[in-house]
């Protein structure tokens, strides 16, 4: 299993990184968690447009979707071997009315439906090609999934957007790779229900005993390398940040 950081800047791009993105792969299959703002372009530098055979969608809030209204126009639109098939995409309730609204003027109100094969999320656990994959809503103000993926006796797991939550401490148990959440700062923003600082992703990391930490979904205000520090006070484990671009075979 292999996952390659699109996209990691929380809330809006940065200068050097798209919003959440990331992919995974394994046994030719490619499923994209999340495709925020700017994700679509760096996308490209990883694989080929019309090469993700499904996507995960972890929460409605735009730097984890919008650019899905790009991918949309990319499907839909694209002349050379005409108009795409539907790509599965796992979302929560509502997905496709969000989308279709964030873009305005489809053709109709089913054309998102077209190229994209809209699959309702729910906690729970299920199979996306050879992945075998586990949900659960995590503490975020919108309905928000982390998610596990599983492929060969090794495991990934996505925090997606959240507070304090004892849900993603059983997601994560064991897990190879956590990759969390830390966009507040220890000491500075502290608002239930919205956000990890470092501090509290590497006590999330530490209870489920992860075999490593990566800190993603880090806004461009915020110092990385301080909730890094604070993780790592926390978390005796190997612990890094998020960077687009980086690859980790699992």
């Amino acid at each position: 299993m292999k996952l390659t950081v699109v996209g990691c800047s929380g809330s809006f791009p940065s200068v050097g990184s798209a919003c959440s993105s990331y992919l995974v792969e394994a046994d030719g299959f490619r499923l994209l968690l999340d495709m925020g703002n700017g994700a679509l372009g760096e996308l490209q530098r990883h694989v080929g447009l019309y090469d993700l055979d499904a996507i995960f969608l972890s929460h409605l809030h735009a730097d984890h979707c919008i650019d899905m209204c790009g991918y949309f126009v990319a499907r839909y639109y694209r002349f050379d071997g005409g108009r795409c098939g539907a790509l599965p995409v796992y979302g929560p309730e509502g997905t496709e009315q969000r989308l279709t609204t964030a873009y305005a003027d489809t053709p109709t109100d089913k054309s998102m439906s077209e190229v994209f094969d809209f699959q309702t999320l729910k906690p729970g656990s299920f199979d996306i090609g050879p992945f075998q994959v586990r949900t659960e809503k995590v503490a975020h103000p919108v309905d928000t999934f982390g998610i596990r993926v599983e492929h060969g006796g090794r495991s990934l797991t996505y925090s997606g957007d959240t507070g304090v939550c004892e849900p993603l401490v059983e997601l994560a148990e064991d897990t190879d790779l956590f990759l969390c959440e830390a966009a507040f700062t220890y000491g500075k923003e502290d608002i239930p229900g919205l956000h990890l600082n470092g501090r509290e992703a590497g006590a999330h990391a530490a209870r489920a005993r992860a075999r490593r930490l990566v800190l993603t979904h880090i806004p461009p205000w915020t110092d990385a390398e301080r909730n890094l520090a604070d993780a790592r006070a926390v978390y005796g484990g190997p612990a890094e940040l998020a960077v687009p671009g980086a690859v980790y075979e699992l």
